[in-house]
């Protein structure tokens, strides 16, 4: 199997950006996911936000994790199959940050810790955006194409779902997160670079998404599959959970605006061949697509492409 995808930033600033250009459509046509190196934020910032996130759980999450039914069933070996199927083995919370922060209402985090968030989440949102228009060039859209389609009235919708993924003792009984894929636009995901568990799956097979020091790793959500018409896939991933080691995962969603209206793009349209046959994808407004989502979030997301079919909000102008 090929090798997965990383992409250096800095080879985009000189000759071999080209090539750079090349690898990152490779990855989002043939993996819906690739891994950055020598990016917008800095490791030592990357490094602070490691260290507070982690002393976070143990001081604030992980007594309360322990006593959930979840833990405390697996724990203490009393869970059977039936008692998991619908759980994972994850401690979360989620920081939302545009269009409106929530970070100052969030219970439990130092000064200290919103300020570094802060910091980093406002770096993440300036190399999303740089991420789409280089999606953009790659698809032949004009600059700023993909963020346009993302804001509504309101800008886009950004936010972090922070989790923890402690030591499990039964990884073959319950799983860190189910199979899904991710339903907004570009996710990036700064994860733990010593504990790993992050799979995608590719050809059929779960493959490991490798646990990089100081990279970010993006994937794919269902918008941009819908804006590309298919071009780019948004893919199943989940997270198997470890016998040893507390795994952290910050994954921060650069989505659509709740009301964004989310259809294909038309110039990729004009651009296919026998176009009535070959638009196969939907045009909704990313609300309702979300609220689809919320009861189907562990299941295929064919059947949700279908659903929104049925919604018909009008033709896609092409001309």
């Amino acid at each position: 199997m090929a090798t997965f995808p990383v992409i250096n930033m800095e080879k985009l600033q000189g000759e071999e950006r080209g090539a750079t250009m090349e690898l990152i459509k490779d990855a989002c046509e043939n993996w819906g996911f690739f891994e950055l190196l020598n990016h917008c934020i800095p490791a030592e910032l990357m490094d602070e936000v490691e260290r507070l996130t982690k002393a976070h759980y143990k001081k604030c999450m992980e007594e309360r994790f322990k006593k959930s039914d979840l833990a405390s069933k697996v724990l203490n070996g009393e869970a059977a199959e039936t008692d998991v199927k619908d759980m994972d083995w994850e401690s979360t919370f989620f920081l939302r940050h545009l269009p409106v922060s929530n970070m100052a209402e969030v219970p439990d985090l130092s000064d200290e810790y919103r300020a570094t968030m802060k910091e980093f989440v406002a770096k993440l949102e300036k190399q999303a955006e740089e991420l789409l228009d280089l999606l953009c060039e790659n698809l032949g859209l004009e600059k700023g194409y993909l963020k346009k389609a993302f804001c509504g009235t309101k800008g886009p919708t950004f936010g972090t779902k922070v989790s923890n993924y402690p030591p499990c003792p039964k990884p073959d009984l319950v799983k860190g997160l189910r199979a899904h894929t991710d339903a907004g636009g570009i996710i990036l995901l700064f994860q733990d670079d010593k504990v790993s568990g992050l799979q995608l799956l590719k050809d059929g097979e779960w493959v490991d998404v490798p646990p990089l020091r100081h990279s970010i790793v993006v994937n794919i959500g269902d918008q941009l599959e819908v804006i590309t018409n298919g071009r780019y896939k948004s893919v199943m991933h989940r997270v198997v959970a470890q016998t040893d080691g507390n795994r952290m995962s910050l994954a921060s969603f650069y989505n659509p605006g709740s009301d964004a209206v989310i259809y294909p793009a038309p110039e990729l349209l004009e651009k296919e061949a026998a176009l009535e046959e070959s638009q196969v994808y939907p045009k909704f407004v990313f609300e309702d697509y979300m609220k689809l989502y919320a009861g189907q979030k562990f299941e295929a997301k064919e059947p949700r492409f279908e659903a929104m079919k049925a919604v018909n909000l009008g033709p896609i102008a092409t001309a």
